[in-house]
């Protein structure tokens, strides 16, 4: 048994604001999804495209990512 593989995506939106989320949809396919997107969407803001995809990846989630310094 193989496990699922993972994948981690940097996006921005509209405003500029960037987001990171944790997925198991492969690259192509985010792409794909992102046109079909765009056809019902004349703003992109990232909160309703990741719940546009969590219609295809329940487990999709955004994740924090925080520097740390030492």
């Amino acid at each position: 048994m193989s496990a699922q593989k993972i994948y981690y995506y940097r996006i921005f939106d509209d405003k500029e604001e960037t987001n990171y989320i944790r997925t198991s949809i492969e690259n192509n396919r985010i792409r794909e999804l992102l046109k079909e997107f765009e056809k019902t969407h004349s703003e992109y803001y990232n909160k309703d495209f990741f719940e546009f995809l969590k219609t295809f990846d329940p487990s999709m989630e955004v994740i924090e990512i925080t520097n740390i310094y030492y």
